[in-house]
């Protein structure tokens, strides 16, 4: 298999986990973020700053790191052919 069509073929595959347990995290912190209820104050940033880690952690995990990762791999096969 080449290598790009490995890389769509494993982000169709991991897509699903991945955006099923984040999602599942972001939804049940959303309740948590809107601050209602009483005691809610200390929790609310903690679930604002939870929230966005999540959101940013599986837009990297989706796109950025399989992006990376053919950057990488085409240096490197470019640097073996040369030798």
């Amino acid at each position: 298999m080449d290598k790009r069509e490995a890389i769509l073929e494993s982000g169709k595959t991991r897509l699903r986990p991945v955006l099923m347990t984040a999602l599942t995290t972001i939804l049940s912190m959303s309740t948590m973020a809107l601050g209602l209820g009483s005691g809610s104050e200390m929790m609310q940033p903690m679930a604002i700053v939870t929230e966005g880690g999540l959101i940013y952690g599986t837009l990297l995990t989706l796109i950025v790191v399989p992006c990376i990762y053919d950057l990488f791999a085409r240096q490197k096969s470019m640097v073996e052919e040369e030798l």
